[in-house]
């Protein structure tokens, strides 16, 4: 006749069986605690969902794809909730996202390029606008500047550390004139129609609207020609605490962005009537601006090495003091845009 042992006995009798169980149960654990951990996880992340993305945006026609994203309800008819705030110049809008108050902005190349000199707590997730002629030189006509060459030993106005300071310096480059003859001085864009007319400044170098707007308001200004030294790309950065977490969030974003930019090219008119009434300038405006950009998602190498060009020229000018540059790869995340658009991106890695 069989007999029966308590589990405690046959344990005693089998080498190795209360490590046996031992094991068991720190597995049984480990899978209530991985359990634990994913629905927090999984809790966490749907919470995270729920609230709008917080986006903060330049002032500019460079950020007509979302204002006509906004107008015409595409983000929401995306599914994706957003807050957006309104800040002058990209440089502005990344400063918002790096304090904490934004999860996205939108910046310049040179705006990215600047700040990643002190952070590494973001990405590009998206050119959205190309232009090599939004940035414009204005010139009070009594000082005799007809030519970039002419700016040597004058006092010119521009956003340090912006795009508008990057191509100030590439122009007088490109015509044989030495950047650091010029008496700089560091002034906002709002700030520059003042100093021209009071004679603080003898020009500016800025972005649109405020040329338009310098012209219209300050008497005997001129503009220098056209440029094509600088092609500048309008970004959309994401702070990285974001990216992986919510990618289904950026994908609509994205989505919304490439319908605005369609509509762009569908109805001309009514995007001119938005942005109009978006920046508050009158239609001779609209005119003034309108063939200067190329609306278009993208995500290509020339961004990759257009600031790696900027971050060598800032060193070598000593406009920043860090012996070496990032590496601008890891200032890129391609994945949103990949499920969008895949075609558009040519970045190498």
């Amino acid at each position: 006749m069989a007999t029966s042992y308590p589990a405690k006995t046959i344990l005693k009798e089998k080498p190795g069986g209360l490590f046996c169980l031992h094991l068991w149960r720190m597995s049984q654990a480990c899978l209530v605690l991985l359990l634990m951990l994913s629905f927090q996880l999984i809790f966490t992340s749907s919470a995270w969902s729920a609230e709008p993305l917080r986006m903060s945006v330049s002032k500019t026609p460079l950020s007509l794809p979302i204002y006509i994203a906004d107008s015409m309800g595409f983000f929401s008819s995306e599914g994706l909730q957003i807050k957006i705030s309104e800040a002058i110049g990209g440089h502005r809008t990344l400063q918002e996202l790096l304090a904490g108050n934004a999860d996205l902005a939108t910046s310049s190349d040179a705006v990215v390029m600047f700040n990643s000199f002190q952070s590494s707590n973001y990405a590009v997730i998206a050119t959205f606008v190309t232009s090599d002629d939004d940035i414009k030189i204005i010139t009070r006509s009594d000082t005799g500047i007809t030519q970039p060459r002419h700016l040597q030993g004058k006092h010119v106005g521009t956003v340090a550390g912006a795009a508008s300071h990057y191509y100030l310096d590439m122009l007088l480059l490109l015509h044989g004139g030495d950047p650091r003859s010029v008496q700089l001085h560091n002034l906002q864009p709002e700030a520059m129609a003042d100093a021209l007319k009071q004679k603080k400044v003898d020009a500016v170098a800025i972005w649109e609207p405020y040329p338009f707007t310098i012209l219209k308001s300050v008497p005997g200004t001129r503009m220098l020609s056209k440029s094509n030294v600088y092609r500048l790309s309008f970004n959309l950065v994401a702070h990285k605490r974001i990216l992986g977490v919510r990618d289904n969030d950026l994908v609509k974003l994205l989505r919304a962005l490439d319908r605005a930019e369609q509509f762009i090219k569908l109805k001309p008119a009514h995007a001119m009537s938005i942005l109009r009434n978006r920046l508050q300038l009158d239609q001779s405006f609209i005119y003034w601006i309108w063939p200067r950009y190329n609306y278009r998602l993208s995500l290509d190498q020339s961004l990759l090495t257009t600031l790696e060009g900027e971050a060598r020229w800032a060193r070598h000018e000593g406009h920043i003091k860090q012996e070496f540059s990032p590496n601008y790869l890891d200032y890129i995340y391609t994945a949103p845009l990949n499920r969008v658009r895949p075609g558009l991106i040519s970045i190498i890695r």
